[in-house]
């Protein structure tokens, strides 16, 4: 009977870390669209999500430390409560890059539209492919989907990259719409963040299943070895 209770917490546990995913993925395709059309309707529904993540991340670390303190779990189970306060708080932060881009969204509302030669949509799209495949992976327990998404942080990054260093020379050599090509810069920034904190839960994921550190890119090979060993 206490195992089957337990159990259930730990159900409950997953499910509300779930919701709170849902609600960072829509964030992010929310601040995105808001920058697309710039309409600052869709920046309030960003504003007003993010505070209810933050609401939300607080009562996933206390259901964590609670289970942590009155059940004393050993082994996976302690791996997995471990992997879901770490996992709550990258969520949390996928949730602060999509009001940072809500914010600048706001902020090129002083300057009149400009047209980036850069493709946010793209790194949108590819960031909110990683925490789509991270979660899933975290779903399913599944340490090999984990590891598909490193794979595909370096994507994000050279998509952040050419943006870095074509708004740069835009703003050298178009000094009126500067300020529009800073904002655009700091939002692909805000999108590499989400990529990273997607990374973040693949890699939590791993040392949920496997009991593996790849931190740091150490490598599916040592995260293998140290799981078989462990």
């Amino acid at each position: 009977m206490v195992r089957i209770r337990f159990q259930q917490n730990l159900d409950d546990l997953k499910e509300k870390l779930l919701v709170m995913a849902g609600m960072a993925e829509q964030a992010i395709q929310r601040a995105v669209e808001a920058y697309r059309v710039r309409d600052l309707s869709i920046c309030d529904l960003v504003d007003r999500g993010e505070m209810a993540i933050n609401r939300l991340e607080r009562e996933i670390d206390q259901m964590a430390l609670d289970l942590l303190a009155m059940e004393q779990p050993m082994a996976i189970d302690l791996r997995f409560i471990l992997a879901v306060i770490k996992i709550n708080a990258d969520l949390e932060r996928v949730g602060d890059s999509a009001r940072a881009i809500s914010d600048r969204v706001r902020e090129l509302q002083a300057f009149p539209e400009a047209e980036m030669p850069i493709d946010i949509p793209r790194t949108a799209n590819l960031a909110s492919a990683m925490v789509r495949k991270a979660l899933q992976a975290f779903i399913e327990g599944d340490a090999e989907v984990a590891e598909s998404v490193l794979s595909m942080d370096d994507s994000v990054d050279k998509l952040n990259g050419a943006a870095h260093y074509t708004l740069l020379n835009l703003m050298k050599k178009e000094p009126a719409v500067a300020p529009q090509a800073l904002n655009a810069l700091m939002i692909s920034r805000a999108l590499e963040r989400v990529a990273d904190h997607a990374t973040n839960i693949a890699e939590d994921v791993i040392f949920w299943v496997r009991g593996a550190d790849v931190r740091h890119h150490m490598g599916a090979a040592a995260g293998n070895s140290k799981a078989d060993g462990k």
